[in-house]
This record gives C-alpha cells, structure tokens and sequence, in this order.
C-alpha cells in the first residue's frame, strides 16, 4: 500500500492559511509557522503528521497528499476541521 509522510498546519479561516502560504513562499519556515499558528496539536511537532496510508486522514487531506508533488506547499485545503497548508514530504 502506499504510504505518504507530511506535514501542515490547520488555521481557523481561509485568509490567515493564504498569509502564511505567502509568507513560507517568501521564506519563512513552514515548522515555525506550524508551531506558532496551527490549531492542530501536531503543530507542537512543526506540523509532522508522520506515516499514513490512504484513508486515514479526511477525503480532502487525502486527495492532496496523494497527488500531490513533493515538497510542494499546497492549500489551502478545506476541511471540517478549517484550512489546511500541506507539504508532503515522502510517497512511496
């Protein structure tokens, strides 16, 4: 089965998500921004999310992370959760 790794960071509104995607464009690091802004307690961790397959995150998570490039920030994704910055960082 596939298996992805990736990181992100979730925020509460679709415009605070599009700042901090201009932000890590213009180079500040997607981690720190992780930590300081996302809501999601894997912020703690620079936004890691680790090892997972298809399916085990949400419907929207999922058709980015597996279609995706790599080492491409992609969003905001919106979910139930709010909006999502993804970057993944492995596939195999």
């Amino acid at each position: 089965m596939v298996q992805a790794t990736a990181r992100h960071l979730l925020v509460s509104t679709q415009e605070q998500c599009e700042e901090l995607k201009l932000q890590i464009a213009d180079g500040a690091d997607f981690a720190q921004l992780a930590k300081a802004h996302s809501s999601c307690p894997s912020g703690a961790q620079g936004g890691e999310l680790g090892s997972f397959g298809p399916g085990m995150m949400v419907k929207e998570f999922d058709e980015v992370v597996f279609s995706a490039p790599l080492n491409q920030v992609q969003g905001p994704v919106k979910t139930q959760f709010g909006y999502h910055l993804l970057e993944v960082t492995s596939r195999d």
